[in-house]
């Protein structure tokens, strides 16, 4: 039911924004300028390196079309399957982080840098045909403004968050790669600025801060149970 609600969210913010292509497009050359005032890394830069390396950028694509949604529904049944409590916790996070990205996909429509042509831009998945927005059911729900947080980033960060937060091992802290990895893949096929991620990762704060991590049922119980004894 939330995933519907938010697909119908998602829906509906498309439907609201269709029509602010020329203010996205603003936006996007005032991100740009701002982030170089910044001294941020130039994302032009960063593809023009990658170009230069078909296969690799091939494989960038492959990744922003089909590890977003697949790796972030293995982790939730991994997790609601290992530790109900823990899931309930991280669902209710993914859903707040969701909840205030479209808002801010709403209030702030971002054209992402494949756009920006005139700077040098390309867009990877275009040019190599693998684009999820050119033709299907992509193209019929996807909303090319909303690049303000990236989604991609801000979901890669909660199944870190979670995989960190669940496992006691060293090698659990190569969960962060996940996110790493999405990062340089939205800002080298040029799907996403910095400030994107970045907007990511602060949602993801704040809704880590607001949404307190559920009661775990069997501590409950055992807490009941040594009152009762007492008793």
């Amino acid at each position: 039911m939330l995933v519907a609600a938010l697909f119908v969210a998602y829906k509906l913010a498309r439907g609201i924004t269709a029509g602010d292509a020329q203010v996205a497009m603003v936006h996007a050359y005032d991100v740009w300028h701002v982030e170089r005032w910044l001294r941020l890394p130039d994302e032009l830069n960063l593809q023009q390196a990658f170009l230069h390396w078909p296969h690799l950028i091939k494989a960038a694509n492959g990744y922003y079309a089909w590890v977003h949604f697949p790796a972030t529904t293995i982790f939730l049944v991994w997790l609601y399957r290992r530790d109900h409590a823990a899931y309930v916790h991280v669902r209710n996070v993914m859903v707040a982080l969701t909840a205030s990205g479209l808002a801010l996909h709403i209030l702030l429509p971002l054209a992402p840098p494949r756009m920006l042509g005139s700077l040098g831009f390309v867009d990877t998945g275009a040019l190599y045909g693998q684009s999820v927005y050119d033709s299907g059911a992509g193209a019929a729900i996807s909303n090319q403004f909303a690049a303000l947080p990236s989604l991609h980033v801000g979901w890669a960060l909660v199944v870190a968050y979670g995989i960190i937060t669940q496992l006691d091992s060293p090698w659990r802290w190569l969960a962060l790669l996940h996110p790493a990895v999405t990062t340089w893949v939205v800002v080298a096929t040029a799907n996403h600025f910095w400030v994107d991620a970045i907007a990511a990762g602060v949602l993801l704060a704040l809704a880590l801060a607001v949404v307190r991590p559920s009661q775990r049922p069997e501590v409950a119980g055992s807490v009941g149970e040594a009152r009762v004894l007492a008793g």
